[in-house]
């Protein structure tokens, strides 16, 4: 199951009470207190973990929570601090702060973490406040109480080409046939509800992620048919490959689909409607394929491929155009 938001509470644990106790030995008739110190409470860490693509796994629970610190003991014992509980969560997870709605923190690449509910410390036993004046203190601290926090994880898919485009405009068949993800297929418009990711080998030493990102429909700036849940995704993909349907079952004109979408990225993020994309007329094995293509570069001025998963057409130019742009510097895509 694909999860890509979740509400959760985090508590950190509280640490353990300090000790008021005095030592009580044979032939040591003004034993001094020896109270020990009480534990500290587990932290809760997010830490982000290449291999999990979805929050699904914290999904089933609604409270997480840390253990407490161990009270001290007599004898100086200190009491043992519990294990900070950590919690893996997918590349590209944002954390916010659910009560005062800010971000505290992008999880972009695997291996960062943060700490978002603290362990409270454990308190002092008797021990620490024995003093030339004070030579039997009874006082002790309690443990301080752990940091409760609600959280709000959104992931932003993160992938290095993102597939946009209309509904059933051939995106989950051509992942399918670059990579080896197994998507929803069929005839029917919004097969795909969530993103898709699929490994495409370039070269024996040269791959890349590829998403198949659900389809897009007028209105999806505004959210119209959970359009913010999938355009949030696109912001991730570092090149857009838009696949623009030749023959769409609908009767639509690609053309007109292909401003539609375009529009739909701008509206939603000035930026995606700045970033360069690679044109692609799927389903080239269909005759109106070559006249969409030729239409689309008279209105665009810049080359469009053409492509077919199903006759395996075109689909090595695809990649070697997908594998010229990743190796651009980021300063050149932008500067264009």
């Amino acid at each position: 199951m694909f999860v890509d938001r979740v509400e959760i509470e985090v508590v950190g644990g509280n640490g353990g009470r300090g000790a008021s106790s005095f030592r009580r030995e044979k032939f040591v008739p003004r034993g001094g207190p020896d109270g020990g110190d009480g534990g500290h409470g587990g932290s809760v860490i997010l830490h982000a973990e290449a291999g999990i693509d979805s929050l699904a796994a914290i999904a089933h629970r609604s409270s997480w929570k840390a253990g407490h610190g161990q009270p001290g003991g007599p004898a100086n014992r200190h009491g043992r601090s519990a294990a900070d509980l950590e919690l893996a969560v997918p590349p590209g997870t944002l954390v916010y702060d659910e009560a005062t709605g800010l971000l505290l923190k992008d999880l972009a690449t695997a291996s960062e973490s943060i700490v978002v509910a603290e362990g409270g410390k454990g308190g002092r036993g008797n021990a620490h406040f024995k003093s030339a004046t004070n030579r039997a203190p009874r006082e002790f601290e309690p443990g301080e109480p752990g940091r409760v926090r609600s959280l709000r994880l959104e992931l932003k898919v993160i992938a290095d080409v993102g597939l946009v485009g209309k509904p059933n405009a051939g995106k989950s068949t051509l992942l399918s046939r670059l990579s080896r993800a197994r998507p929803q297929i069929a005839d029917y418009a919004f097969t795909t509800k969530t993103p898709m990711l699929g490994i495409v080998s370039l070269s024996p030493d040269r791959s890349f992620v590829l998403a198949d990102l659900p389809g897009l429909i007028e209105g999806a700036h505004a959210g119209v048919g959970l359009g913010h849940e999938f355009l949030r995704h696109v912001e991730r993909a570092g090149i857009l490959v838009h696949v623009v349907e030749p023959s769409p079952i609908d009767g639509s004109d690609p053309l007109a689909n292909y401003r539609a979408i375009r529009e739909e990225l701008r509206r939603y993020d000035a930026a995606l409607g700045r970033r360069p994309e690679i044109l692609l007329v799927s389903k080239a094995e269909l005759p109106a394929a070559d006249a969409v293509r030729a239409a689309l570069e008279e209105e665009t001025g810049s080359p469009v491929l053409a492509a077919s998963a199903v006759t395996g057409e075109g689909l090595d130019r695809l990649l070697g155009r997908i594998g010229r742009e990743l190796e651009r510097p980021p300063a050149a895509k932008e500067a264009e």
